[in-house]
């Protein structure tokens, strides 16, 4: 990953946030870049405006800011991000986590044996 002035540039793959600019609050995930021309398409997940939700919108790379990626703890959390991974057809993503889910589930059967 390269940046610019101290400032990381974005990967397909990442969660975003930002704002449009008619102020409206986006969460997504980046689907492709052009970073040559700075722009990215976002993969709309939730926004204050529900119109927009799931759909991949055009956005400038200057809108967005990374979000940190998620720190699971708790089963809960877990299952969770096991939705979001299948409302969002993440597959790969749903089989991570699903395997995280197995290993806690798997350490909690033997540490009860």
């Amino acid at each position: 990953m390269f940046s610019i002035n101290n400032f990381p540039m974005l990967e397909t793959g990442d969660w975003v946030k930002g704002n449009l600019l008619s102020g409206e609050l986006i969460i997504g995930y980046v689907e492709s870049l052009s970073n040559v021309e700075g722009v990215a398409k976002v993969t709309i997940v939730t926004s204050d405006n529900k119109d927009i939700n799931g759909k991949t919108i055009a956005l400038l790379t200057n809108q967005l800011k990374r979000l940190p990626a998620a720190n699971v703890s708790n089963k809960e959390q877990i299952l969770f991000l096991i939705d979001l991974a299948l409302s969002t057809g993440d597959e790969e993503w749903f089989n991570e986590l699903s395997a995280k889910l197995n290993s806690m589930t798997q350490l909690v059967k033997e540490v009860n044996a």
